[in-house]
C-alpha cells in the first residue's frame, strides 16, 4: 500500500541524500535535540515521584493514619474500651493508645534530647510498623522486663549511636515532671533498660524517638491518663475523610488530626519542587524544538524549486503545508520515542542498583527510588509532540506562500 503523497514527499525530505546530506544532519540534530530534553524531563519527573512516595510510605508506616484527643475529658480513662469504640468504626482497622512527652537521655556516650512515646507494644504492632522494625531486641520486651529500672525502652539506632548504648545497656531519662523543692521542680532522672533497637528508615524518628510502656510513660511525664489515641485505616489517602468523620459519630469532644494535614508542609514542598523541576526542564524540550523551525525554514529555501514544481503539476497550498508539518511532526515522534526509551532505561538503572544517594539529615530517606508513571509519560510525550506541530506552523506557512513564477524565474 502507497503512502499519502504528503507523506512520502516529507519522508523523502527529511532523509535526504547526497548533495543534501547538510539536510539530514539537521534534521538528526533536530531529533537529538528532542530525545534529550524528553529523556531529562522523564527521568526527573520519575526522581521526584520516587522521593514523593518513598517518603510518603516511609511516614505512612512510621506513624499513624490518624490521631484522636478527647479534649473535654483531658484523656481516655479506660484506653481498651476507646480502643473498641474507635477500631469499630468504618474504614478503621486498629486503634491504640500513646502518652507522648519529651526527655533527655544520658549514657556514658553522650547526651541526645528525645521524643518518648508510651505504648501498649500489643496494641502498636496494629498500627505502625515499629514491631517489624526492630533491628535487634524485642518490642515484646518492653512488657516483659522486670529488672531494677523503672522499665525497658526501644530506641532508634541514631539515638543508640548518639548515645553509644545497645540492648542490655542502661540509660537515663530526666523529663520536665520531677520532685518538688525550695528552688522549683527538679528534674529526677529515671533509669531504663535498652530492650530494643529499631530502623524504621525515617530520619526524624531514627535518631529522634524512644518508647516504653504506658506505665513507665506515666511515671516519667506525672500523667494519669492517656493523652492520644492512634488509628490505622484501610485507605491511607482516606484518613483525612475518617478523621472529619469521627468528632461527627462521637461527639465534639473528640479533636482528630491525620497524617496528611501534619506532614502537608512538606509535601507541598516536593510538589512545588516537581513542578518547578519540570518548567526548567520543559523549557529545555522547547529550545531543542527551535531546530526543527531552522531546518524547516532551510529546506524550504533549499527546496523553493521543488515546491514551484509540485505547484505547477497542480499541488495545491494546503498540500504542500501538510508536508512541512508532517515532516515537523516525524522529527517530534522520533525524539519523544527515543527520549522515552533512554528515559525508562536510565531510571531502571538507576532505581535497581540504588544510584543515586542523598544525604539522610536533609530527606529524611537514604535513596531515591525512580518511579515512572504512565500518566506523567503520556503528558510528556504529548506535549512534546504539540510543540514539535505548533512550531511547524510559520515553515510550512511560508513553504505554502510560494510563488512558482517568482521561483522559478532566476532556476
Amino acid at each position: 500500500m502507497n503512502p499519502p503523497f504528503e507523506l512520502y514527499v516529507s519522508l523523502r525530505y527529511l532523509v535526504a541524500r547526497r548533495k543534501q546530506a547538510s539536510m539530514a544532519s539537521t534534521s538528526l540534530i533536530s531529533v537529538l535535540g528532542v530525545t534529550v530534553g524528553v529523556t531529562a524531563l522523564i527521568v526527573a519527573l520519575a526522581l521526584m515521584t520516587g522521593l514523593q512516595q518513598e517518603l510518603r510510605d516511609r511516614i505512612v508506616g512510621s506513624q499513624a493514619h490518624v490521631y484522636v484527643w478527647n479534649v473535654v475529658e483531658g484523656g481516655f480513662a479506660d484506653y481498651r474500651e476507646t480502643a473498641r469504640t474507635l477500631a469499630a468504626l468504618p474504614r478503621v482497622e486498629a486503634a491504640a493508645p500513646a502518652i507522648p512527652g519529651r526527655a533527655l537521655a544520658r549514657s556514658r556516650g553522650g547526651d541526645v534530647f528525645m521524643n518518648v512515646k508510651g505504648i501498649d507494644p500489643e496494641l502498636e504492632a496494629a498500627v505502625t510498623e515499629l514491631d517489624t522494625s526492630v533491628t535487634s531486641g524485642s518490642l515484646a520486651d518492653l512488657s516483659g522486663y522486670d529488672g531494677p529500672a523503672l522499665g525497658g525502652i526501644v530506641i532508634g539506632e541514631g539515638v543508640s549511636r548518639e548515645l553509644g548504648a545497645f540492648v542490655g545497656d542502661e540509660i537515663t531519662l530526666l523529663t520536665p515532671s520531677g520532685t518538688l523543692s525550695p528552688m522549683g521542680v527538679l528534674p529526677r532522672p529515671r533509669r531504663l533498660a535498652v530492650v530494643g533497637v529499631f530502623s524504621l528508615g525515617l530520619y526524624e524518628y531514627d535518631t529522634a524517638y524512644g518508647f516504653v510502656t504506658l506505665n513507665a510513660a506515666r511515671r516519667l511525664f506525672g500523667k494519669d491518663r492517656v493523652e492520644m489515641m492512634q488509628l490505622r485505616v484501610d485507605d491511607p489517602y482516606a484518613s483525612r475523610e475518617v478523621a472529619d468523620a469521627i468528632p461527627e459519630q462521637l461527639g465534639d469532644a473528640y479533636m482528630t488530626e491525620d497524617w496528611s494535614r501534619l506532614n502537608s508542609t512538606l509535601f507541598e514542598a516536593l510538589f512545588l519542587e516537581k513542578m518547578a523541576i519540570s518548567v526548567a526542564i520543559g523549557l529545555i524540550v522547547v529550545v531543542a524544538t527551535l531546530n526543527i523551525v531552522s531546518s524547516l525554514i532551510m529546506l524550504v529555501m533549499e527546496k523553493s524549486r521543488d515546491i514551484a514544481i509540485l505547484k505547477t503539476m497542480g499541488a495545491s497550498a494546503r498540500m504542500i503545508r501538510r508536508i512541512f508539518v508532517l515532516q515537523g511532526a516525524a522529527i517530534g515522534l522520533a525524539g519523544t520515542a527515543a527520549g522515552a526509551a533512554a528515559g525508562y532505561v536510565i531510571c531502571t538503572v538507576m532505581d535497581r542498583y540504588q544510584l543515586l544517594r542523598l544525604p539522610v539529615d536533609v530527606y529524611q530517606v537514604t535513596y531515591v527510588p525512580f518511579i515512572i508513571e504512565p500518566l506523567d509519560v503520556g503528558v510528556v510525550l504529548l506535549a512534546a509532540n504539540a510543540v514539535c506541530l505548533l512550531v511547524t506552523l510559520h515553515p510550512s506557512r511560508r513553504a505554502a506562500g510560494i510563488e512558482p513564477a517568482e521561483a522559478l524565474r532566476y532556476q
